[in-house]
């Protein structure tokens, strides 16, 4: 959830390092640090709070140094003080260390050494590892990648660290077990990374790391081998992000630029894959299993938060088209409740990052029962992209911004995609196939329309509504995981109470809360349950509620009964989530500006959850 930076070349580290920070600054933190080695010696400077704190802090004096890590964290263990923020140092002065992740016998090893001599300066599981390698180095007298390696043979839980020494300033240590670490390959130089996000301005030329793997980088080349310290050749993959597409390029946030560009991530979901010249769907990355789940007797989602949102629409798609049983899980609770699988089951996961620590853990859990894993995920090279048997990436580009938005209208596209082509020969004739893949292919310029015509409506409603303590979200059908969804964008940016329901649930508990400072967010397309949620409405409305709708196009039946309408393009049943959550996308947005809140970086939250 951290991030961490390195740099070992022939340039300053320390402005390297810190444009590196302020890449990863979406990830979530709550302090910041650097250590640089130079003709010096070793520099380390943290701070609580933002990186531009940390640049704040030294713009009276310069790192030197050619060699360096940075670090963002965010707080697991200990509260975030400059004490707790990374780096840590060796109690001799000789090395520092970033990690991302948690160390699960912290406490333990904490003891031996505690009981060894070693006096803790943080609260942090870092700083115990950081005394751990010391301890080995020096009782067996290692040189620092040896004592790196054996270290970590005695440690239990995630990590991803990035070490520096203050005796070897032609030396930088990576090495990764659950937490994300990629090397960066430049002339003249070597970048790690937690992510592409600190690299791409600098190389295209990457190295994954995997779990279980360590990384010595010297100015003359790299070495990598297990923690076993057997030697391993890796391949170099080349990038596909580029530096335009993780800038705001001219938008105020992140989040405001990636809503606007759903039009174009979702298109860019089809191209190449969606054919309605030739009536059909291709899915390359699932060519391989396709007879498998095409027959699969059940598919079980595993996903955590937005995407398991759009898991929820993919159930309704794939049960309406290709009636086949599906169940959707939290990643969370799916490895922890024995699942039962069965020999015809496959398991899908679904994450924007593909290094969701509990949805790779799906992965594993449904492997190591011999049952097939297909992903659906964003980040070409992420972790459950190279871990699962076949999947589907989405092109939808960097998402930058915490709160989820493109890539939700991504997944439900690639889902739209494999629901339909699971139909094909089963559920639908030629013609309507042909149909649905044309509606699904006009979807994009439906989108563009939403945000070209209600992007200033929702502004006007914002100034309204900023002020509300509490909403809530009804919708039916394929519109109730677009209700949790638009619940959750409104919790996360913009710190308001925020719950979603089917409508008829509203009967069974919620309706107690409805007055007058209750706003009641309605999804009311003319399908097959508009006369139900219309009588959802007036419900409401009876009771003297505030009641915005989201309806189609020329529906003139809402307006007596609702303070907003917002009228979207008609389009099929099953792609109107793809329509609907726009509003609701955007509502949220301007209402967290408003509100003076951290639209990109909500507090608390972390873009990619790779802690459990």
């Amino acid at each position: 959830m951290c991030g961490i930076v390195g740099y070992i070349g022939t340039q300053e580290a320390h402005s390297i390092l810190l444009t590196g920070l302020k890449r990863l600054e979406y990830r979530g933190y709550d302090s910041a640090g650097l250590a640089t080695v130079g003709d010096d010696g070793m520099q380390v400077e943290k701070r609580e709070g933002k990186v531009d704190d940390l640049r704040s802090a030294l713009d009276d004096h310069a790192m030197g140094g050619t060699l360096g890590v940075g670090h963002t964290r965010w707080a697991t263990h200990g509260a975030p003080t400059d004490a707790n923020a990374h780096p840590h140092v060796s109690s001799d002065g000789s090395f520092a260390l970033v990690h991302n992740g948690i160390i699960e016998n912290h406490g333990a090893i904490k003891k031996q050494l505690e009981e060894k001599g070693y006096t803790f300066q943080s609260e942090t599981d870092t700083e115990v590892l950081v005394y751990l390698i010391e301890e080995v180095k020096r009782t067996a007298d290692l040189p620092l990648p040896e004592a790196v390696r054996q270290a970590l043979t005695q440690v239990v839980g995630a990590y991803g660290i990035a070490v520096v020494s203050r005796e070897d300033p032609d030396l930088l240590l990576a090495a990764r077990n659950g937490s994300p670490l990629i090397l960066g390959v430049g002339d003249e130089a070597y970048y790690i990374g937690s992510d592409a996000a600190p690299l791409v301005e600098h190389t295209r030329q990457v190295v994954y790391l995997e779990d279980g793997e360590m990384v010595t980088v010297r100015r003359s080349g790299y070495e990598v081998r297990t923690i076993a310290n057997e030697p391993l050749e890796k391949e170099v993959h080349e990038l596909e992000w580029s530096l335009s597409e993780i800038e705001k390029g001219g938008y105020d946030h992140f989040m405001l630029k990636e809503i606007m560009e759903q039009p174009d991530a979702m298109a860019d979901a089809m191209r190449g894959r969606v054919l309605p010249e030739e009536n059909d769907i291709v899915l390359g990355g699932l060519h391989d299993v396709w007879d498998r789940l095409y027959d699969a007797d059940r598919i079980i989602v595993a996903a955590c938060g937005t995407s398991w949102h759009a898991g929820l629409v993919g159930e309704y798609l794939i049960e309406s088209f290709a009636r086949i049983p599906v169940e959707v899980e939290y990643a969370s609770e799916f490895r922890y409740r024995d699942p039962i699988l069965r020999e015809g089951d496959v398991v899908l996961v679904i994450s924007q990052s593909g290094e969701t620590a509990d949805t790779l853990a799906a992965v594993r859990q449904a492997q190591s029962q011999g049952v097939p894993c297909l992903g659906v995920c964003n980040v070409v090279g992420s972790t459950i992209a190279r871990e699962t048997d076949a999947g589907v990436y989405l092109h939808a580009g960097p998402e930058i911004g915490v709160a989820s938005t493109k890539a939700f209208t991504a997944q439900v596209t690639v889902l739209s995609m494999i629901a339909l082509k699971l139909a094909k020969g089963r559920t639908l004739s030629a013609a309507e196939l042909a149909g649905n893949i044309r509606a699904l292919a006009e979807v994009p310029g439906k989108v563009r329309r939403v945000l070209e015509t209600s992007n200033e409506d929702l502004r006007d409603m914002a100034q309204v509504y900023r002020y509300a303590s509490n909403f809530l979200y009804l919708g039916r059908g394929y519109n109730f995981p677009v209700a949790l969804e638009g619940a959750l964008k409104l919790k996360e940016i913009s710190y308001i109470h925020a719950e979603g329901y089917p409508a008829a649930e509203m009967k069974h508990g919620p309706i107690a809360l409805i007055d007058r400072f209750m706003p009641v967010v309605f999804i009311a397309m003319k399908d097959s349950t508009y006369d139900k949620v219309l009588s959802n409405i007036e419900e409401v409305a009876a009771r003297d509620g505030s009641v915005i709708a989201i309806t189609d196009e020329k529906d003139e039946e809402l307006d007596q009964l609702c303070e907003y309408v917002l009228e979207i393009p008609e389009t099929e049943e099953f792609l109107s989530p793809l329509l609907t959550v726009i509003p609701l996308q955007l509502l949220s947005y301007h209402i967290a500006v408003m509100r003076g809140c951290h639209v990109d970086q909500p507090r608390n939250l972390a873009k990619s959850v790779t802690v459990e």
